[in-house]
């Protein structure tokens, strides 16, 4: 809200001079009494001004035409009355300051006004120029007040929520039972414009003790791509304890994306990794996903396994990709957030070679900290744009026994 006074409202009831005219809407269908109103203003400061609406209607197409620092309402209008006329300039700006007019033997009505969201009352014949005065410029800072408060219980509320809503995106990694693998996993939201992304990751152990890994991510940023993104990782994980593999897993989870998506043009992409656990082979099923990571001492390469269709495009087939695990080498899965930012360098986008040569120059930490340095590149990268714009979830998985 636009700065009215030099010195707060201390200043402004004590007087402190104004920084540019105060415009005010009087809404009074009397016109003598408007006068006196004008009157009263005109002895109380000189800078501020009044513009004049009989009714309801003429009061309503000046707040569509400029916006007032405050509107001074008579609540008795040949075209609403009472608490019909504040919730009719309330209904034009939620955020316009309100005093309400009253008359000497309806004095409950200004009451029941404040308590239905007006600033402040004000009753005829018992109002000199400085209690007026101060009634206008109270009545802006009070409503500063109550919007700082509407703000701020709303952004608490968005930070619970979200805060709930990443939890559910993350697995727990309680259901891990001595896999004889090492698993590292980092999620970053992104703050950029408040919102939530849709970046997604799990990891469990079946019975015949094989390590099940997936990432994904839901097109698009905020709750409901973050609530969908919550319903895919929980249906993989049904879907994996169920004995569901391949093309049968990825059929299961198109069913619930085309279920529970807010929308038909929303998709998301997954990867997901089996590996064995009595040899060191492995295999790939990508909806759409970036490749991943090979991760060894003192290298890295990019793999990029057979792909089919992102989920919610109605695909009907996924690869099946088997691989081995070189020895000491882990994969490193991702989201596309984590090279589709800035590279550094002007408006260039990082991209999968520019992640590859950033990898590369980390090659040589151990698996933590290869991650987290990796990360920690792409966002200082990204903070000449404002930070990233993306989630990131990366999760690194290597092979440390066989049984």
């Amino acid at each position: 809200m636009r700065a009215l006074y030099d010195q707060g409202p201390a200043a402004a009831g004590g007087g402190g001079g104004l920084l540019r005219p105060f415009n005010v809407l009087l809404v009074e269908d009397d016109r003598g009494d408007a006068i006196l109103v004008e009157e009263l203003i005109a002895d109380a400061d000189g800078d501020i001004q009044v513009v004049w609406a009989p009714t309801m209607e003429d009061a309503e197409q000046h707040l569509d035409m400029s916006r007032p620092d405050c509107v001074l309402l008579d609540l008795n209008l040949p075209d609403a009355e009472g608490i019909k006329a504040l919730d009719r300039v309330a209904r034009r700006d939620i955020t316009m300051p309100i005093v309400v007019l009253t008359g000497l033997n309806d004095e409950h009505f200004g009451i029941s006004a404040v308590a239905a969201g007006a600033q402040d009352y004000l009753v005829k014949g018992r109002v000199e120029p400085e209690t007026l005065r101060r009634a206008l410029l109270y009545a802006v800072e009070r409503k500063r007040a109550e919007l700082t408060s509407v703000e701020l219980h709303a952004s608490e509320l968005r930070a619970r929520e979200n805060a709930r809503l990443e939890r559910g995106l993350l697995p727990s990694p309680l259901l891990l039972d001595q896999p004889g693998v090492d698993i590292v996993a980092e999620y970053r939201p992104s703050r950029q414009h408040a919102l939530l992304g849709g970046d997604f990751y799990d990891f469990v152990q079946t019975p015949d003790r094989t390590v099940h890994v997936m990432v994904g991510d839901v097109a698009g940023h905020g709750p409901d791509e973050a609530a969908l993104g919550v319903a895919l990782r929980i249906g993989w994980r049904a879907l994996t304890f169920a004995g569901l593999r391949g093309n049968e897993r990825m059929r299961q989870l198109e069913r619930i994306l085309s279920t529970e998506r807010p929308g038909s043009s929303i998709f998301a992409t997954v990867i997901s990794v089996a590996m064995s656990p009595d040899t060191l082979s492995f295999n790939v099923v990508s909806a759409g996903h970036p490749g991943m990571l090979l991760h060894g001492p003192g290298t890295v390469d990019w793999i990029e396994p057979a792909s089919g269709p992102a989920l919610g495009l109605y695909g009907k087939e996924w690869p099946l990709n088997v691989y081995d695990l070189p020895e000491g080498h882990g994969l490193v899965l991702l989201t596309d957030g984590l090279f589709e930012g800035r590279s550094g360098r002007g408006t260039e986008r990082l991209g999968e070679k520019g992640l590859l040569e950033v990898a590369r120059s980390y090659a040589h930490l151990p698996a933590a900290e290869f991650v987290s340095a990796l990360i920690e590149d792409v966002e200082r990268r990204a903070q000449s744009v404002g930070g990233i714009s993306d989630d990131i979830a990366v999760v690194r998985v290597q092979r440390t026994a066989t049984v």
